[in-house]
């Protein structure tokens, strides 16, 4: 291959947030094919290297969301995080999940429960010996017969969120921001 098709993932400088809140993945794209309305891609590459957790009284993972691209993720080699889509004990290199439009998804209940249960004063962590991919579209892919019929179709994979409860409260006198019952921040 000539080094014009080539791309070293290795060389990708990784953004993150550096004092509180979870940043939208879109700060590790690293490639985007735009369409004409501003701001929507038609589809964007985006990578999740090794790099530094760092953010205070925040819910590290990504919350349980829904988006209007679809996702395709996939693990390329390394652990799968568990901060992504949170199948830590299933998901392998090689392996690969679609949330399309407006599918909601997000860590997985034991994910969650553990991220919650670690509290306010989670000091900084390094996620190391991973690379994860996701390709994010404003279309909707098409899956084709031969995935559906295939015998590495993860047909329990909704069960992850089996279980999912919620940590949040609203304060008495303020309709306002949700608070955490363990005192992790949220938007205010």
């Amino acid at each position: 291959m000539d080094s014009l098709s080539m791309y070293d993932l290795s060389k990708f400088c990784p953004y993150n947030t550096v004092l509180y809140d979870h940043s939208d993945p879109s700060i590790n794209t690293v490639l985007t094919a735009p369409t004409d309305k501003p701001g929507v891609a038609l589809l964007d590459f985006v990578i999740f290297p090794p790099r530094w957790l760092v953010a205070e009284h925040t819910f590290r993972p990504p919350y349980y969301h829904r988006n209007c691209m679809s996702e395709f993720m996939g693990l390329i080699h390394g652990n799968y995080e568990l901060f992504l889509q949170a199948k830590d004990d299933g998901f392998l290199p090689g392996g690969a999940s679609l949330h399309n439009c407006m599918t909601p998804h997000g860590p997985d209940t034991k994910s969650y429960e553990a991220t919650i249960s670690r509290g306010n004063n989670v000091g900084p962590h390094k996620i190391t010996d991973t690379l994860a991919f996701m390709f994010e579209s404003s279309l909707i892919p098409r899956i084709s017969r031969s995935a559906l019929e295939s015998p590495f179709l993860d047909h329990d994979y909704y069960q992850c969120w089996i279980g999912l409860r919620s940590h949040f409260t609203v304060p008495e006198k303020s309709l306002g921001s949700l608070t955490l019952n363990n005192g992790i921040r949220t938007k205010e």
